[in-house]
């Protein structure tokens, strides 16, 4: 299906990186990615716009092709992504939008969500968990302790050569339990994409490393039963990073929410699960 790449500007003056999938005149489902846009996978944008949706979706600040300023000392805080997620959203229709988050993305739109009640009208949240990144509650299962010592034992690669990041990508990927070969295909497109003005910052704040120096308070765990519009929860079974568990503390906190697990699945969401993860967002 055809795409349109294009950007955003807030009036705070942020750029996003944008691309838009479907009808723009049929319902918005805005889905904000983790770090980069390609967090979502293309065949999850295009069974969700074959399904009458106007798919969205952006790089969150200091990757991709969005506003980059310093990633490694960012002057904003989550609320701030959240209400960039907001300002898209109202740019782009009238209407409340469908609001998907995956991964620490998934934090964003949680909160999002909640400050911002009147812009959305759903809540997609893939692979992620009810709380900043840290110390988890109690209830909460924490990162697999083996894999994170695998993954914090890999050499760190030439943030500017091609190959050497997209085999890296590849290595956590097989850490993680995802598919080798896609992440490496993944990793070579966001590599392409991304500016070549400080491309070793930009391509290691892609893997995540700004959500450990951003500001991500105040808690908003216990804000999440005030939520009042329909909610999925999306979790791979083999998720070692956020172990399902923080799905199913997700689903039993918002009001109403569905669960579904993809029993193949580990953080990423897999080309063969796009059907079934459009079909439950499209039922919202």
């Amino acid at each position: 299906m055809h795409s349109t790449v294009c950007s955003f500007r807030t009036l705070d003056g942020v750029t996003l990186g944008v691309e838009r999938f479907g009808d723009p005149a049929a319902p918005l489902v805005l889905l904000a990615g983790g770090t980069t846009m390609l967090s979502w996978p293309d065949p999850l944008c295009t069974a969700l716009a074959r399904g009458g949706r106007h798919v969205v979706r952006y790089d969150l600040r200091d990757s991709g092709t969005s506003t980059t300023v310093d990633p490694e000392a960012p002057a904003y805080t989550l609320r701030d992504l959240a209400a960039d997620a907001a300002a898209l959203a109202r740019g782009l229709s009238e209407r409340p939008a469908h609001l998907a988050g995956i991964g620490v993305g998934g934090m964003v739109a949680q909160v999002a969500a909640l400050d911002h009640p009147d812009v959305f009208s759903a809540l997609t949240l893939a692979g992620t968990r009810p709380i900043a990144p840290g110390p988890v509650d109690d209830d909460l299962p924490d990162h697999d302790t083996a894999t994170m010592n695998r993954l914090f034992a890999l050499p760190a690669p030439d943030w500017s050569d091609r190959a050497t990041v997209a085999e890296r990508a590849a290595a956590s990927a097989e850490i993680l339990g995802d598919d080798p070969t896609a992440a490496r295909a993944t990793a070579e497109r966001v590599f392409d994409r991304t500016p070549s003005t400080e491309p070793a910052v930009q391509m290691a704040n892609q893997l995540g490393i700004v959500f450990s120096k951003l500001d991500c308070t105040p808690r908003w765990r216990e804000r999440l039963p005030n939520l009042a519009i329909p909610a999925l929860v999306v979790h791979g079974r083999h998720n070692r990073f956020f172990p399902v568990g923080n799905g199913q503390a997700l689903a039993r906190t918002i009001p109403g929410a569905r669960l579904l697990v993809l029993e193949q699945a580990a953080t990423a969401i897999l080309d063969t699960a796009a059907d079934e993860v459009a079909a439950a967002m499209l039922a919202l």
